[in-house]
């Protein structure tokens, strides 16, 4: 079993905001993504990406953060991509959030504008039409030293350029959000549920939750601290969950059960894949202990 991170919630904030960026980190979110894309306007882009690397760097080199420290940077088609990927690169944040990628050749591209000498995970923005209708071709573009290590949908974006309407239940765009995921678990990668964009309302960002959860989502990425609470709990293992893999987690290892594919417990049929499921809960589980 891999090692788990916990990735309920990522909040974007303004690369171009000063105090936000000095507040986000102690807000609890279990990843903090600072943004130089869309929150940034093309007049701002220059300061704010200075100001993002120094950010980074101060958190780097004092006392951290629990949170996990993402910049997105513009995209391929802009005029900052590189200048982005040199400057935030050199800070090795915890990953570079990268938007429209459509294609692997789109990772490669982005691969090759970074030095040599630096390393540090990529994370990839699914939300164009292209990138939807083969998110595996992206989800295995690995490279060892830039790996890929998580996807995030981007529905506002993929919204627009299909003409899909964002309704509640989201029934238009369950089909491409259930095949990004598929991919993300094929190649071993996160993904995390697009934005809510109602900031006042609350039980619909509950529900959006509840969805992204049930779908198999690692968390939600948020845009206003006040979500974070909702999507830490929303994303982690609840207590009754907890109970039944601890119950089940090692019952294959009791020697009555060592040769057997299958067993009751309690009155309920458990298959070798459901104790594995269970350990990873309780890993997950004691990874957010761990952050206290």
């Amino acid at each position: 079993m891999k090692p788990i991170r916990p990735r309920r919630s990522a909040l974007y904030v303004p690369g171009s905001n000063p105090r936000a960026m000095a507040k986000a980190p102690m807000l609890g979110a279990d990843v903090v993504i600072f943004d130089l894309e869309d929150a940034v306007a093309p007049s701002a882009k220059e300061e704010s990406r200075a100001r993002v690397a120094e950010g980074v760097a101060a958190l780097r080199s004092g006392d951290g953060t629990a949170s996990e420290i993402v910049v997105r940077v513009n995209g391929l088609d802009t005029p900052w991509i590189e200048a982005d990927l040199a400057v935030i690169g050199a800070t090795r944040p915890d990953g570079i959030l990268l938007p429209k990628i459509s294609r692997a050749r789109d990772l490669a591209r982005v691969r090759a504008m970074i030095a040599p000498d630096i390393a540090f995970p990529l994370w990839a923005m699914i939300e164009t039409p292209r990138a939807v209708l083969d998110p595996i071709g992206i989800a295995e573009a690995q490279d060892e030293r830039l790996p890929l290590v998580a996807l995030v949908l981007g529905l506002n974006d993929l919204a627009r350029e299909t003409g899909t309407r964002q309704i509640p239940g989201r029934a238009p765009m369950l089909p491409w959000m259930m095949t990004a995921l598929a991919a993300a678990r094929a190649a071993g990668l996160d993904i995390l549920d697009g934005v809510f964009n109602d900031i006042a309302d609350a039980d619909g960002f509950a529900a959006e939750c509840r969805q992204g959860r049930d779908c198999g989502f690692d968390g939600k990425t948020v845009i206003h601290p006040k979500q974070i609470e909702g999507a830490n709990a929303a994303f982690a293992p609840d207590a009754a969950e907890l109970a039944w893999a601890a119950r089940i987690a090692g019952v294959f290892d009791e020697p009555d059960n060592a040769g057997k594919g299958v067993v009751s417990v309690d009155g309920r049929m458990v298959e070798r894949l459901h104790a594995e499921m269970a350990g990873r809960l309780l890993a997950l589980a004691k990874a957010i202990a761990a952050r206290g």
